[in-house]
């Protein structure tokens, strides 16, 4: 009888782990739709997440993200995330629903997330100090010079090009910059997208310039594994590459589709 029992017991509980484990991989777009909003990860990144004068969540990205919630029937949330390299972290205990961010497709986003397909070109490249950027032609130039990243980015990859160079792994973009602006690193690894949106004259870094590119990228968009949510905006991007829709928002922020 006890082992009948045992037996019953053991039997119940690997039942409930499915039940569990099925409610927790089902409908990601259900779940969304249920819950009335879609929870994006961003961080401070001009011109693809960045706050207008009133505070509001403006960019290429957070404008595309509120689209999409529309097309949901569902309101956008933005969540900061405050350590990119634990963005997958962040995604995978349900904390956000998507990350959103002007995120390069990577093996390691492809490995930990279920990527959207590709939609605007990018670049990892080199800035510095307007006065001496001209002075470095290639990666082999910038050999021992002190180069500042965002942790867990592309950048930070990319510059493990440069041979000897003390490699200062910060929070996000923007930091970076700051680094180089104060003369604290001699150079930073960021996108060219925020590179052009933030330096030169008129800039909030009129000091500072975009030399060399060290690598050529596309953005996506991650979504949890095996998420439903993946191939529903895929066919929402389509039709807005279709009648033109992304094409008046990338030349409003200065930015390339991927065509």
């Amino acid at each position: 009888m006890r082992r009948l029992i045992a037996f019953v017991l053991a039997a119940l509980m690997v039942a409930a782990c499915f039940a569990g484990c099925g409610a927790k991989g089902g409908s990601d777009l259900k779940a969304v739709q249920d819950k009335g909003t879609l929870v994006v990860g961003i961080t401070d990144y001009a011109p693809m997440d960045y706050k207008d004068e009133n505070g509001e969540w403006i960019g290429f990205d957070a404008e595309f993200a509120g689209l999409f919630a529309e097309e949901l029937g569902v309101d956008v949330e933005f969540f900061v995330l405050s350590d990119w390299g634990k963005k997958f972290y962040e995604l995978e205990t349900r904390n956000i629903d998507v990350i959103w961010n002007g995120m390069t497709i990577t093996d390691e986003v492809e490995l930990n997330t279920n990527c959207s397909d590709p939609y605007v070109i990018n670049a990892q490249v080199v800035v510095m100090k307007a006065d001496v950027v001209g002075n470095y032609a290639d990666a082999e130039s910038m050999s021992g010079l002190t180069i500042a990243v965002e942790s867990g980015s592309a950048g930070e990859e990319a510059a493990k090009a440069i041979s000897d160079a003390t490699i200062v792994p910060l929070q996000d973009q923007p930091a970076a910059l700051m680094e180089v602006a104060a003369g604290t690193s001699d150079a930073c690894v960021i996108d060219i997208t925020m590179a052009n949106a933030m330096t030169g004259e008129g800039t909030s870094y009129a000091d500072l310039a975009a030399g060399i590119s060290l690598t050529e990228e596309f953005y996506g968009v991650g979504f949890r594994k095996d998420s439903d949510l993946t191939a529903k905006f895929n066919e929402f991007m389509a039709g807005l590459m279709e009648d033109g829709t992304l094409d008046a928002l990338a030349q409003k922020y200065g930015l390339t589709l991927v065509k």
